[in-house]
Protein backbone atom coordinates (compact mmCIF):
# COMPACT_ATOMS: atom_id res chain seq x y z
CA UNK A 1 0.00 0.00 0.00
CA UNK A 2 2.86 2.23 0.82
CA UNK A 3 4.67 1.86 -2.54
CA UNK A 4 1.03 2.22 -4.40
CA UNK A 5 0.98 5.73 -2.34
CA UNK A 6 4.65 6.90 -2.97
CA UNK A 7 4.42 5.83 -7.01
CA UNK A 8 1.18 8.08 -6.92
CA UNK A 9 2.69 10.87 -5.33
CA UNK A 10 5.46 10.84 -7.46
CA UNK A 11 2.96 10.61 -10.61
CA UNK A 12 1.09 13.83 -9.48
CA UNK A 13 4.57 15.78 -8.79
CA UNK A 14 5.65 14.46 -12.74
CA UNK A 15 2.15 15.87 -14.04
CA UNK A 16 2.65 18.63 -12.50
CA UNK A 17 5.73 19.42 -13.75
CA UNK A 18 5.09 18.37 -16.92
CA UNK A 19 2.48 20.78 -17.10
CA UNK A 20 4.48 23.74 -15.68
CA UNK A 21 7.00 22.98 -18.50
CA UNK A 22 4.55 22.90 -21.27
CA UNK A 23 3.14 26.41 -19.90
CA UNK A 24 7.05 27.98 -19.87
CA UNK A 25 6.76 26.71 -23.81
CA UNK A 26 4.32 28.53 -24.46
CA UNK A 27 4.97 31.45 -22.76
CA UNK A 28 8.34 31.72 -24.58
CA UNK A 29 6.89 30.85 -28.10
CA UNK A 30 4.59 33.71 -27.55
CA UNK A 31 7.44 36.18 -26.69
CA UNK A 32 9.54 34.61 -29.38
CA UNK A 33 6.49 35.58 -32.01
CA UNK A 34 6.26 38.76 -30.03
CA UNK A 35 9.87 40.02 -31.03
CA UNK A 36 9.52 38.11 -34.69
CA UNK A 37 6.56 40.70 -35.34
CA UNK A 38 8.48 43.50 -33.48
CA UNK A 39 11.40 42.71 -36.04
CA UNK A 40 9.21 42.70 -38.87
CA UNK A 41 7.34 46.18 -38.22
CA UNK A 42 11.38 47.70 -37.49
CA UNK A 43 12.20 46.24 -40.89
CA UNK A 44 8.95 47.84 -42.92
CA UNK A 45 10.23 50.81 -41.12
CA UNK A 46 13.78 50.49 -42.16
CA UNK A 47 12.50 49.72 -45.59
CA UNK A 48 10.10 52.69 -46.42
CA UNK A 49 12.84 54.95 -44.57
CA UNK A 50 16.00 53.78 -47.47
CA UNK A 51 12.90 54.27 -50.16
CA UNK A 52 12.31 57.86 -48.55
CA UNK A 53 15.92 58.27 -48.90
CA UNK A 54 16.38 56.65 -52.43
CA UNK A 55 13.97 58.89 -54.04
CA UNK A 56 14.98 61.92 -52.69
CA UNK A 57 18.95 61.24 -53.26
CA UNK A 58 18.36 59.93 -56.99
CA UNK A 59 20.20 61.90 -59.74
CA UNK A 60 16.87 63.45 -61.34
CA UNK A 61 15.63 64.71 -57.86
CA UNK A 62 18.92 65.90 -57.22
CA UNK A 63 19.18 67.72 -60.26
CA UNK A 64 15.44 69.00 -60.29
CA UNK A 65 16.32 70.28 -56.37
CA UNK A 66 19.40 72.41 -57.69
CA UNK A 67 17.61 73.66 -61.25
CA UNK A 68 14.36 74.96 -58.70
CA UNK A 69 17.19 76.36 -55.91
CA UNK A 70 19.51 77.63 -59.34
CA UNK A 71 22.23 76.65 -57.68
CA UNK A 72 25.60 77.24 -59.32
CA UNK A 73 27.82 73.69 -58.22
CA UNK A 74 31.11 72.77 -60.01
CA UNK A 75 31.97 69.51 -60.07
CA UNK A 76 34.69 68.70 -57.68
CA UNK A 77 37.34 66.47 -58.96
CA UNK A 78 37.67 62.95 -57.87
CA UNK A 79 41.16 62.04 -55.27
CA UNK A 80 44.02 61.02 -57.37
CA UNK A 81 42.70 62.22 -60.63
CA UNK A 82 44.89 64.24 -63.03
CA UNK A 83 44.02 67.85 -62.02
CA UNK A 84 42.74 69.70 -65.62
CA UNK A 85 43.29 73.46 -65.90
CA UNK A 86 41.18 76.09 -66.77
CA UNK A 87 42.74 76.63 -70.51
CA UNK A 88 42.52 73.37 -71.71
Amino acid sequence: MLKLCLCMIFALLLAALVLQLRQQKLELSHQANQLHNDIEAQQARLWSQQLQIAEVTAPNALSHTLNERDLQLVPRPRPGAPATQAGD
